[in-house]
């Protein structure tokens, strides 16, 4: 394997190390458990908020429950919605706005 193969191929992996090591802390052993995927939970949020643009989504434990969380933005504001939909059933928990940060 010639250098700037070995390059790109240690480059790679440590890409991927790295992506892998961007999933929140307990986000992983959480997936186990959740029966929702994020995909499905974030098309059921989305409906909630249909002109909105998923900022942020993660798995958690809120209230002792495992919802996925997913903030969103719309236009014309600079509020964000946050939309929790629950990981076993796939059912809407709650919807909270919040005021944009200043």
């Amino acid at each position: 394997m010639n250098t700037a193969k070995l390059r790109l191929f240690i480059c790679s992996g440590l890409a991927a190390g790295f992506l892998a090591g961007c999933e929140t802390g307990n986000e992983s052993g959480l997936r186990a458990e959740a029966k929702i995927s994020k995909a499905d939970a974030q098309a059921i949020a989305f409906a909630k908020v249909p002109n909105g643009t998923v900022k942020e989504g993660e798995l958690e434990k809120e209230n002792g429950k495992l919802v996925w969380s997913f903030e969103f933005a719309t236009p014309d504001t600079k509020d964000i919605t946050e939309v929790n939909v629950d990981a076993l059933t796939g059912n809407i928990v709650n919807i909270e706005h919040e005021k944009a940060k200043k």
